[in-house]
């Protein structure tokens, strides 16, 4: 997997959110998730939120390990 493939799949979710993803090595990654859905909601729900959207390929292997960081905007 490439960041840019992880940041289509959490778009699917948010499609309006400012994503940032970084990691070379195709399997460790680290997302900023920005997104207007996440106000009012504490950090381990919209971390889960984010995590849904990339069950399929963490469950299949391909994706090892994501390291999120979610927020509304300011």
């Amino acid at each position: 997997m490439q960041p840019n493939d992880i940041e289509d799949l959490i778009r699917v979710s948010f499609p309006n959110a400012h994503i940032e993803v970084q990691g070379d090595d195709g399997a460790h990654f680290s997302a900023l998730v920005v997104d207007e859905s996440f106000k009012g909601q504490n950090r381990v729900q919209q971390q889960r939120a984010v995590m849904a959207a990339v069950k399929d390929k963490v469950d299949s292997g391909e994706l090892h390990a994501l390291a999120l960081t979610t927020k509304a905007p300011e």
